[in-house]
């Protein structure tokens, strides 16, 4: 009889919250006009035990979705793409003007106030997280009360 396998269970049920996908919380986009490119902000939280890293995000609303990051050097303002964004286990990454941002290129549609876009972000781990991203001028005001 094999007296290990009912631990070997027990413990691979335990470390299921190390596969916890990541969460996107208070994404919005600025309005845009159709065939421009619109701009993603969002915050990203890590709630599982191991660090993971955003490498992709596609929506139907673009032709095509970049991960970017705005940085100051110099008083210059200078835009690179980034391949991927690290993610600390248990961590978050701030996507939000003037830093990491994704870049909705080639709009098919305006994006309006009050729209929402949809965007499936792709990570290192093989989670895929479908998130709204809601068209405003500002960050959507905090949903706690919601809940």
């Amino acid at each position: 009889m094999n007296h290990f396998l009912p631990l070997a269970l027990a413990l691979a049920a335990a470390t299921t919250p190390a596969l916890a996908a990541p969460q996107v919380q208070a994404a919005w986009s600025r309005p845009a006009a159709q065939g421009t490119t619109g701009a993603g902000f969002m915050t990203l939280a890590n709630p599982g035990a191991r660090p993971d890293a955003l490498v992709g995000a596609e929506s139907p609303l673009a032709r095509e979705v970049q991960i970017h990051q705005s940085s100051m050097k110099a008083g210059v303002a200078s835009m690179q793409r980034q391949a991927r964004v690290p993610l600390p286990a248990g961590g978050r990454v701030t996507f939000a003007p003037g830093g990491y941002h994704l870049m909705l290129m080639g709009l098919t549609k305006a994006l309006k106030a009050g729209d929402a876009v949809p965007v499936t972000l792709t990570f290192a781990s093989g989670a895929r997280v479908k998130a709204s991203f809601v068209v405003g001028s500002t960050p959507p005001a905090d949903e706690h009360h919601h809940h």
